[in-house]
């Protein structure tokens, strides 16, 4: 019986002075030996397994891939073709740290090769106030930045233009073509459906969504993004969309012409709690079941029949202490990979354990790798390519 296992294979380290960097290790696909009858059924792990030391292993690996004069870098995301990471960021040449109301911050791209863990391009497509084509950009950050391939020539990047408490931020598209590999000279919109019609991607409209169902904060003129992006399910694709500072949630799914995003399902409950941030996912049986981040406490989980009715969120025993951070739900092959940011510091620094469990289920649950780092382990995206799991991730000291 053929069982999954993780090594490690590169990676290097964030510089100093408290700078977040993006960093790129790899995990590779292998065989475990055969076990006792009794834990064939329910182990993916041998006994001996030690997660901590599993996952000291990659972080060894780690390489820098965002230019050395960044100061401030997070929210990755990456696409891998043909040997290649275009791996998209949010970063700032001004100071360590991130917010959306610094309109310093810029979307980048860095494209990397995965044999030689060479940083070969950075290119920057988002600046505020950056004048295209069609269109010039207003003043504000160009924040967390997402990636697809659209077509066999074509990347669409996707960023969030936002100036909170000055106007309504909106999420933005620019096309890259792979053969030439330059951006396009046009920016376009993104668009939002919902039950009331196709509108703009923008925090009002989603919102507004919202309250037709029930749900009662106040609103937020921005902070609302593409969160846990493209997973395709039956051939078609989804998104986890969310409003992270008015604490809304919903699945969406992604039309043909990659633009528009329909809101199916909204998942806000209980609204005593402070959810956002959700990555998705479907078990076995066809049930949706989402982590969402808990800006109150530890992670909850909802599910859903269909993707549009859900269940309120609850706590989870395989899940006890988590922290305030992007939780990730990943399947490949067929393990499930779910990540979580553990409450427990090292040297008292934020975000310094994260933990990667694997599952045949979504319910049984098994710690493949333990992040531990005074460097912090946070928002990391895990991508598989030739049958090697590669992960983008911060790292910073502050």
């Amino acid at each position: 019986m053929q069982y999954e296992q993780g090594h490690t294979r590169k990676r290097t380290s964030c510089i100093r002075g408290g700078i977040p960097q993006l960093l790129l290790p790899i995990l590779i696909a292998g065989s475990l030996p055969v076990f006792a009858a009794e834990l064939r059924a329910q182990s993916i792990l041998p006994v001996e397994w030690d997660p901590a030391l599993a996952g000291d292993l990659v972080m060894e690996k780690l390489v820098t891939v965002t230019a050395d004069r960044v100061r401030g870098a997070h929210d990755a995301e990456m696409v891998i073709l043909d040997g290649f990471a275009y791996i998209v960021s949010e970063l700032n040449e001004v100071r360590s740290g991130e917010s959306s109301g610094w309109p310093e911050i810029y979307a980048s791209m860095s494209i990397v090769d995965l044999k030689t863990l060479k940083t070969e391009q950075v290119i920057d497509f988002a600046k505020s106030e950056q004048a295209f084509e069609n269109v010039t950009l207003p003043v504000g950050a160009c924040f967390v930045p997402r990636i697809i391939q659209i077509n066999e020539n074509m990347l669409r990047c996707y960023f969030s233009s936002e100036r909170p408490g000055v106007r309504q931020s909106q999420i933005w598209y620019r096309d890259f073509d792979l053969k030439t590999r330059t951006f396009a000279s046009t920016i376009h919109k993104a668009k939002l459906k919902t039950a009331a019609g196709v509108f703009d991607m923008q925090p009002q409209y989603f919102y507004a969504a919202a309250l037709a169902h029930g749900f009662g904060k106040p609103a937020s003129d921005g902070a609302f993004f593409i969160f846990d992006s493209f997973k395709e399910f039956d051939g078609k694709t989804y998104v986890a969309i969310n409003n992270f500072q008015g604490k809304q949630n919903a699945l969406a799914l992604v039309h043909g012409d990659f633009k528009t995003f329909e809101v199916l399902g909204h998942y806000n409950e209980p609204q005593s709690e402070s959810l956002s941030e959700s990555a998705v996912n479907r078990l076995p049986d066809g049930t949706w079941m989402a982590i969402c981040r808990n800006d109150k406490g530890n992670y909850h989980f909802v599910t859903s029949k269909d993707g549009r009715d859900w269940s309120a969120g609850i706590e989870v025993p395989f899940v006890p202490n988590g922290a305030n951070s992007k939780p990730t739900f990943d399947k490949f092959g067929d393990i499930y990979y779910l990540g979580w940011q553990e409450r427990t510091r090292i040297h008292g620094v934020s975000r310094s354990v994260f933990n990667l469990d694997v599952s045949r289920d979504g319910l049984k649950w098994e710690r493949k790798y333990r992040f531990e780092t005074v460097n912090s382990f946070q928002y990391p995206t895990f991508r598989e390519h030739a049958g090697e799991v590669w992960v983008c991730l911060t790292q910073g000291d502050t």
